[in-house]
């Protein structure tokens, strides 16, 4: 926080947006912009996803029933969250490589990244019943057996 004339406190970020201070902007001010602009995102992402999920189970709950609805709404806040997550992970590689390219730093990426990833990872499992490197072979076995009451071609 930056104090004004009149002392109040403003955010630092306002400082950047001084029309006498344009051009002099730095390049680690500038990526710090873009970081929390990520940042937000990532946030707004998470929490706008979840109030859609939650307002779109709402309205359909009479239509397709209970269990439906909380799973479409189970469904849409696992997307949201993995969406978010991707724009957070993006905030802490862009942070860790134009702003504070130290060890520390990177090392702490790695952490996150990691962190974030398994947390993908679980998610997405969870949203498709199926690991990604098994989901080819389970699509196969839902064709194979939706399939199977379907009369077959005669091969002669």
């Amino acid at each position: 926080m930056a104090t004004t004339a009149s002392g109040s406190l403003q955010p630092e970020i306002a400082i950047i947006w001084d029309p006498h201070r344009v051009g002099t902007t730095s390049f680690d001010e500038l990526m710090e912009l873009v970081v929390h602009g990520f940042e937000v995102g990532g946030v707004a992402i998470l929490v706008v996803g979840a109030l859609a999920a939650v307002v779109n189970a709402a309205i359909s709950y009479r239509r397709i029933g209970a269990e439906r609805a909380y799973e479409g709404a189970r469904r849409n806040v696992g997307r949201a969250i993995l969406l978010g997550l991707e724009f957070l992970i993006i905030a802490d590689i862009v942070l860790t490589i134009t702003v504070d390219p130290t060890l520390q730093s990177a090392l702490a990426l790695g952490l996150i990244v990691l962190v974030r990833t398994f947390l993908s990872f679980s998610l997405e499992v969870e949203l498709e019943g199926s690991l990604p490197w098994r989901r080819g072979a389970v699509v196969g076995q839902r064709q194979t057996a939706v399939g199977s009451d379907a009369p077959q071609p005669d091969p002669h």
